[in-house]
């Protein structure tokens, strides 16, 4: 018999209020997912806002539509993808000229089924999974990336002679980014894209999870909290979702990036990030 989802606690807030919420996140009975939108480097190719927040919002929806259908994880993934590459083809302005200008995302996906909790993920979203006493499990890889990401923001930073937070619309930060964001999906470095190759190359964890276990699934600009700030640890993270709630930890989290707002403390690239968390209850 499969196990199910219960979701404890929402949260998603834009990095900055005037613009669009690049994160989206979706649950059902049996899965949950949050994708991360990369933040585009230049004009969009796609109608609406925010190329970013289309294939975060389209990812989302149709990942959970396939799984709805009964599908497992991968096949759901890969439909999904399937979808995204089939709209992108056909709503895009022009075709992209390089890569960077192609809508990606990060994405934590978790799905119960008979053999426990199964994982899917692209990028720096990640999942903090709570079984009874024991300590907390991280799944992806943030707590990792995260402090690569700060190292690359100061560098880039010192170089320009800017503030590390001075936002990544900065023509003096664009070169660098876009080079990097053009490797993506090639070598090892795949995120969620119009390109349904994406799926063999997403990572893949499969635990076994008593009903009961707590799970928190989180974009980066979220677990910047214990990755980037070191406000908490994976462990008290977890214990603070579950005491404090999430909306408290989010005003934490912008009080946090308020106090250091150009990144001085904190090298970032700009000064709040979208930031999206969903505690979920194992059933």
């Amino acid at each position: 018999m499969n196990q199910g989802m219960q979701l404890l606690l929402s949260l998603s807030l834009p990095g900055d209020p005037a613009k669009s919420n690049e994160d989206a996140f979706g649950f059902g009975d049996q899965a949950a997912v949050v994708i991360d939108g990369a933040t585009p480097l230049g004009d969009g190719l796609m109608p609406g806002p925010s190329d970013a927040a289309w294939i975060a919002q389209f990812g989302a929806r149709r990942l959970l539509a396939h799984l709805r259908d009964g599908v497992s994880a991968r096949k759901a993934l890969r439909a999904a993808l399937a979808d995204t590459q089939k709209s992108f083809e056909a709503l895009r302005r022009h075709e992209p000229e390089e890569m960077w200008q192609t809508p990606c995302a990060s994405m934590m996906l978790a799905v119960a089924n008979k053999n426990g909790l199964e994982l899917l993920w692209f990028g720096d979203c990640a999942a903090l999974l709570k079984q009874g006493d024991g300590p907390v499990t991280v799944i992806g890889e943030t707590f990792d990336k995260r402090a690569a990401e700060a190292a690359r923001a100061q560098t880039i930073a010192r170089e320009k002679k800017l503030s590390p937070a001075a936002g990544l619309s900065r023509p003096e930060f664009l070169g660098a980014l876009r080079a990097t964001r053009n490797r993506i999906n090639s070598g090892s470095y795949w995120l969620f894209s119009p390109d349904v190759k994406a799926a063999a190359h997403v990572s893949r964890r499969v635990i076994k999870a008593a009903p009961g276990s707590t799970l928190l699934l989180a974009t980066d600009g979220f677990l910047a909290l214990a990755s980037d700030y070191g406000a908490y640890s994976a462990d008290s993270l977890m214990t603070a979702a579950q005491e404090k709630g999430l909306a408290a930890l989010g005003e934490e989290l912008r009080a946090i990036e308020a106090g250091d707002s150009g990144g001085d403390k904190f090298p970032r690239f700009k000064k709040s990030d979208d930031a999206t968390a969903l505690l979920l209850r194992l059933t």
